[in-house]
C-alpha cells in the first residue's frame, strides 16, 4: 500500500467561501477525497497520472498534453499520497511527482458557460443593441449568456444594408458556409428553392436538416418588413423533447434512434443525410433536435419500427405545432434573430406581399459563440 498522509486541521483550503477539512483515502484503483462523511472526489489512479499538470507531462508553452497514458502500466498505483495546504500530492513508482490544487479538481465539474433553461409560459427573447453588442464587452457577455441560457436573443438597431451579418463575425466567430449562398436572401423575388421564398406559412424547423453536421447557430436579419402578416415564431424543441422523455420514454427512445432521411436541393446542389430526430450525448443529455417537415424524405416502409416511429413522430409534431408552445413576435427591419439552431426551431406565419419583405440569414458555429462567452468571462475581450 502507498504511504498516505491525510489532511490535518491546519491544512484547510477553501473553495469559494466554504471552508473545509478534507481527508484522503487510497483505494485499490482510486484516491477518494472526502469532507466528513461526504465524498467530494473519487479519482482513478490512471486519471491522476494522465492529467498531471507538470511541465514534464505537458508542453509548457501551450499546456497540451505530452504524456500519453499507454506509457505507464494500466494498474499503476501511487507509492505516496498526501494532502496539505489544499494540495493533493502523489509520487509514482518511477518517482515522478504530481501535484494538484484541490480547488482545481473540484472546479472541473463546473460548467464552462451559462446553464440552459427552459422557457416560461410567457417567455420572450431578450433584446440587445447592435452597436453596443459589437463594442461593449460587458453587454456582449450578458447577451451571449442570455443566448446560451435561452437559445435565442434579438439584436436590434442593426444596419439594414445587405450583408451586414458579416459584421457579426467580430463577436460570433466566422460564418459557417453551406451550399446555396454564403448569406441567404429570403424574399419572394429571389432564387426559389424552398417554401421560405414564397408568402406561404413556414412551419417550425431548423435549417439544413439535410446536412450530417447541421448548422448550429443561425442569424436571421430583417432588412425590410413592410408586408402584412408574417409573424415570426420560435419553439423550444429541447423543452418539448424533454417533456416527451418524461411522459413517453418509449417515444423519446425511438425518436433518438430511428433513421430519418432529409434532403435539400436545387438545380445545382443537393445535400442529403439520414439521422435520428433527437440527438443525445453519451450521458443521455439532449444536444440536438433535427426537425424539418419540408426536408424530411419518404421513409422505407419495410423498416421494422416504422409504425412505432410514426406514432412517436405524430406526438412530436402535435407538440411542435401546438400554438401554446410558440413564442410569436414581429421581426422588424433592423432586427436580427439569433437562434441556437440545434435547440430552437423558427417559423413564420403566411404574409401578404403588400410591401417588401427582405430577410437575410447566415450560419455560425455554436461552439465559437460559447468560446466568446468563456473568453469574455475570463476578461479576454473580443
Amino acid at each position: 500500500m502507498p504511504a498516505v498522509s491525510t489532511g490535518r486541521p491546519d491544512d484547510s483550503g477553501t473553495v469559494g467561501q466554504e471552508s473545509f477539512l478534507p481527508t484522503i483515502e487510497v483505494q485499490a484503483n482510486v484516491v477518494d477525497v472526502s469532507l466528513g462523511d461526504s465524498r467530494l472526489l473519487s479519482l482513478p489512479h490512471l486519471w491522476l497520472r494522465d492529467n498531471c499538470p507538470c511541465d514534464e507531462c505537458r508542453v509548457a508553452k501551450t499546456q497540451e498534453k505530452s504524456f500519453i497514458v499507454s506509457d505507464v502500466d494500466v494498474d499503476i498505483c501511487p507509492i505516496n499520497v498526501s494532502l496539505a495546504n489544499g494540495l493533493l500530492m502523489l509520487q509514482w513508482p518511477d518517482f515522478h511527482e504530481t501535484v494538484y490544487k484541490l480547488e482545481d479538481l473540484l472546479s472541473i465539474s463546473v460548467g464552462r458557460a451559462e446553464a440552459v433553461q427552459s422557457w416560461s409560459a410567457h417567455f420572450s427573447p431578450e433584446y440587445f443593441d447592435w452597436t453596443r453588442f459589437l463594442t461593449e464587452d460587458k453587454l456582449a457577455r450578458s447577451a451571449i449568456a442570455s443566448f446560451v441560457r435561452d437559445g435565442v436573443i434579438i439584436i436590434e438597431s442593426a444596419p439594414t444594408t445587405p450583408d451586414a451579418l458579416e459584421i457579426l463575425a467580430r463577436r460570433l466567430g466566422p460564418i459557417r458556409e453551406v451550399l446555396f449562398e454564403r448569406i441567404h436572401n429570403v424574399c419572394v423575388d429571389t432564387h426559389v428553392y424552398n417554401v421560405a421564398h414564397t408568402p406561404m406559412a413556414l412551419p417550425p424547423h431548423n435549417d439544413f436538416a439535410s446536412y450530417t453536421q447541421q448548422p448550429s447557430a443561425q442569424a436571421l436579419h430583417m432588412l425590410e418588413n413592410e408586408a402584412e402578416g408574417g409573424q415570426s415564431i420560435i419553439v423550444d424543441a429541447w423543452q418539448i423533447a424533454e417533456t416527451i422523455r418524461q411522459e413517453r420514454p418509449d417515444f423519446f427512445s425511438i425518436l433518438s434512434r430511428f433513421p430519418v432521411p432529409f434532403r435539400e436541393f436545387d438545380e445545382h446542389n443537393e445535400t442529403y443525410t439520414v439521422q435520428p430526430i433527437i440527438n443525445c450525448d453519451a450521458a443521455g443529455k439532449l444536444i440536438g433536435v433535427r426537425f424539418s417537415n419540408q426536408l424530411m424524405q419518404t421513409i422505407d416502409p419495410s423498416h421494422p419500427e416504422v409504425a412505432d416511429f410514426y406514432r412517436a413522430y405524430h406526438d412530436l409534431c402535435s407538440r411542435i405545432t401546438n400554438k401554446s408552445n410558440w413564442c410569436r413576435f414581429r421581426l422588424e427591419g433592423g432586427q436580427v434573430l439569433l437562434v441556437s439552431a440545434h435547440r430552437v426551431l423558427h417559423a413564420r406565419e403566411a404574409f401578404v406581399p403588400s410591401g417588401r419583405r427582405h430577410l437575410q440569414d447566415a450560419y455560425f458555429d455554436y461552439d465559437n459563440i460559447v468560446n466568446k462567452l468563456v473568453t469574455l468571462n475570463a476578461g479576454g475581450g473580443c
